[in-house]
């Protein structure tokens, strides 16, 4: 199976637009059966849960078709509580000409691997799948060590599951993805560490760079191929920048919740250990986007701006409403199939979620290539740093087939970069 171009020659109209191929983010319901301290969907909280109407649903996929929109993700809460319906989803999704469909889960189906059942369990879930066009399948793990991952989530068990169902996802051609949402217990428990020590500045540094080692490390030892890391999303109740989650995978919980100078840390420190692995697996997170992160810490408007509520949306499961992302929730624009013009500004940075933030950096350049390219001329002169990591990361995207989850990995591709991770070292 051959890697499709990111862009293809029909794209190039809405390049010169000032728009890209669009995506959607589809909340489908916000019932959880695991008990994760980072996410305000946990199984333990008690509030009104709901569940999306399937045919708002349907109806918002064929207005996205209508639209032009490339990709398509269905989250939740955990999605795959309804593996029927979202299988259905997919297939709709498909028929509607979008074509990077994507799906996740916390993994719940992984437990109890000892079921004489499991093999068929799995073989069964796997050939769904095959018969569907969902490219990318993320399973999300929170810390390098087992135990702490199981007790943060209320999943015993379920790693040794995910390890022993990974081979055969990969017999159906299936290579799902590790997701790491950035937290506190990346590598054992937080309780644990001196935090006196950490707070220090480089000592902070080191612990993440050290944990994500481990992390990328351990996920390799499962079997994975791909990894993504979500970047800290908790929305602080007196945050200045008018933002109201309306997708609830945030948290008050201090696992999750970092200041400016932490993430800063943080960032860094994944941006430098990023390249270590770039040859063993396919690592999304691009460098030029933590790059980019830091500089907004550090300087203020530096990144280019997310394309929320221009080419990407995300879609509430409560009432089909769409919003510019899942922390915009003061910005209802109605419903997709009455959105009548898309054409608003980009200016937003307020917020790190990866799923926009990350696609909005890559893109930028493209974009103004298409244009202001006087504009991209000066800052290629200016901003020389950012452009070598930005090209080395569209280089590597090609050399990772566009993390295309139907696709073994090539090693011969991943190889150049052994030699860039020794040079940093």
């Amino acid at each position: 199976m051959k890697s499709k171009a990111l862009f293809k020659p029909r794209d190039v109209i809405s390049l010169i637009k000032n728009r890209i191929p669009g995506q959607i983010v589809i909340q489908y319901t916000d019932r959880c059966n695991a008990e994760c301290p980072q996410c305000s969907m946990n199984k333990t909280l008690p509030y009104p849960r709901h569940t999306a109407n399937m045919e708002d649903v349907k109806r918002t996929i064929e207005a996205a078709g209508e639209m032009g929109f490339k990709a398509i993700s269905f989250t939740g809460g955990e999605p795959l509580l309804y593996i029927d319906e979202i299988m259905e989803l997919s297939v709709y999704a498909e028929l509607a000409g979008i074509e990077y469909i994507r799906t996740g889960t916390n993994g719940y189906m992984f437990m109890n691997s000892h079921d004489e059942r499991f093999n068929s369990r799995i073989h069964s879930f796997a050939e769904k799948l095959r018969n569907t066009k969902i490219r990318n399948l993320w399973i999300s793990i929170d810390s390098a060590v087992p135990e702490v991952h199981e007790k943060m989530r209320g999943l015993p068990g379920v790693v040794k599951g995910i390890e022993k169902a990974l081979p055969i996802f990969h017999q159906y051609d299936i290579y799902p993805s590790i997701n790491l949402g950035i937290n506190r217990n990346i590598n054992g428990l937080w309780e644990a560490v001196d935090h006196k020590r950490l707070a220090d500045g480089e000592a902070f540094y080191s612990y993440f760079y050290e944990g994500f080692d481990g992390f990328f490390r351990f996920a390799k030892n499962l079997g994975f191929t791909i990894a993504n890391a979500c970047y800290p999303m908790s929305v602080s109740k007196d945050n200045d920048k008018n933002l109201s989650a309306v997708y609830g995978a945030d948290s008050s919980n201090n696992v999750v919740c970092f200041d400016e100078a932490e993430k800063l840390n943080i960032y860094r420190a994944l941006m430098d250990q990023i390249p270590n692995h770039r040859s063993s697996m396919r690592i999304f997170t691009p460098t030029s986007s933590l790059y980019s992160l830091i500089k907004d810490i550090e300087t203020g408007n530096y990144s280019y701006p997310c394309r929320g509520g221009k080419d990407f949306f995300f879609v509430s499961n409560k009432d089909a409403e769409v919003y510019p992302c899942g922390y915009r929730g003061n910005e209802s624009l109605g419903k997709l199939w009455d959105l009548n013009s898309t054409k608003k500004t980009v200016n937003c940075r307020s917020c790190d979620w990866e799923c926009f933030r990350d696609p909005s950096v890559l893109t930028g350049p493209v974009i103004e290539a298409f244009n202001h390219p006087i504009s991209l001329g000066q800052k290629l002169v200016k901003e020389k740093e950012y452009f070598k990591l930005w090209y080395n990361d569209m280089r590597y995207y090609r050399d990772c087939d566009y993390f295309n989850g139907r696709i073994a990995p090539r090693p011969n591709k991943l190889k150049k970069y052994e030699q860039n991770a020794l040079k940093k070292a």
